[in-house]
């Protein structure tokens, strides 16, 4: 969470007298862009922490938020709250708050959903747009999970979104709350393929977490990393987590995008995107379609690793995120 692992950058501010964000915040130097860093699930600012240190010490301005319902930001329980069309505009308001008129936004995971929104809906507050593993996500997507894992396992030989069900279920925040080495273990495999298995399946993550399996970590996350990522999912648990896919699957996202068009879903702004490989739930045949439909200005860049390319492959992304930011500079 941003003000116990970055309290020297860690900020709270309160948007409209209503909610609250914490976020690490790292002023630029030499005039160069600012990322602002959106995490996905279940993560959160601390996700971000190889990318803070170097961007920053490289001159990089970075706004790194705790997104809704995860680490120091407030967790609502109305699944409302957590549409995009309400979370944009509280990045937009972070974004004036700390006077930043442009920024190259960065998204894994639902960060990559929120900075479509932004993108199609507040372009105008972005030099270029990355997405990390999952890529350009149609706003008016309608998440019919059936039909979702019907397709998928006719293309990739097994379910993607078979553990949605539980995400969505009554009793899914209590059971990942009470096994909280499962998740971890779960999420953040030594094996990216063991997703194909493990979480992809129709009841595969119920039966993990219930059993309250663990397995080895890997090597890009030490044991007290993991036991630091326990301890910020633990401070209001993951209610407010799950409520990003409740949202989805409710059709909210969908229904503020209703009067959408596709010329309007487009966007030309520079976007990157970087996807792994081995990851075998956010599949990379899946988010290049995808983003190749809406972007009509766009680099991908594929990286050996499974679903967390800013811990496995920390390195090379700073490379592809720096020379992504030359290039979107240079056309200012």
């Amino acid at each position: 969470m941003a003000t116990k692992a970055f309290p020297k950058q860690s900020k709270v501010i309160r948007l409209n007298y209503e909610t609250s964000y914490a976020y690490v915040c790292v002023t630029a130097s030499d005039s160069k862009p600012t990322f602002l860093l959106l995490h996905g699930f279940p993560s959160s600012s601390y996700d971000w922490r190889h990318q803070i240190s170097e961007l920053a010490a490289a001159g990089y301005g970075v706004l790194a938020p705790d997104l809704l319902g995860y680490g120091d930001t407030d967790k609502p329980v109305e699944i409302e709250k957590y549409s995009f069309k309400n979370m944009g505009g509280h990045m937009a308001g972070i974004l004036k708050k700390e006077k930043l008129r442009k920024v190259i936004g960065v998204g894994h995971d639902w960060g990559s959903g929120l900075l479509t929104y932004m993108g199609v809906y507040q372009p105008e507050l972005f030099l270029g747009l990355a997405f990390l593993s999952a890529g350009y996500v149609d706003p008016g997507t309608i998440y019919a999970i059936d039909a979702m894992n019907t397709a998928t396992e006719k293309a990739f030989g097994y379910p993607c979104f078979g553990y949605w069900p539980l995400f969505g279920s009554v009793d899914g925040a209590k059971l990942l709350d009470q096994h909280a080495r499962a998740v971890t273990s779960l999420f953040y495999p030594a094996e990216p393929e063991s997703w194909k298995t493990d979480l992809g399946p129709l009841n595969a993550a119920r039966s993990w977490i219930v059993a309250d399996t663990e397995a080895p970590l890997p090597s890009w996350l030490k044991p007290e990393e993991a036991a630091t990522h326990e301890s910020i999912m633990a401070v209001g648990g993951y209610t407010g987590p799950l409520n990003w896919y409740k949202c989805a699957m409710e059709g909210l996202n969908s229904k503020d995008a209703s009067g959408l068009t596709d010329e309007r879903k487009c966007v030309d702004i520079p976007t990157l995107l970087v996807v792994g490989e081995r990851d075998a739930i956010t599949r990379l045949e899946i988010h290049e379609a995808g983003t190749k439909a809406w972007a009509s200005n766009l680099r991908i860049e594929r990286l050996e690793c499974g679903h967390w390319p800013q811990l496995e492959k920390k390195d090379e992304l700073l490379k592809v995120l720096e020379s992504f930011a030359v290039n979107v500079a240079d056309k200012v």
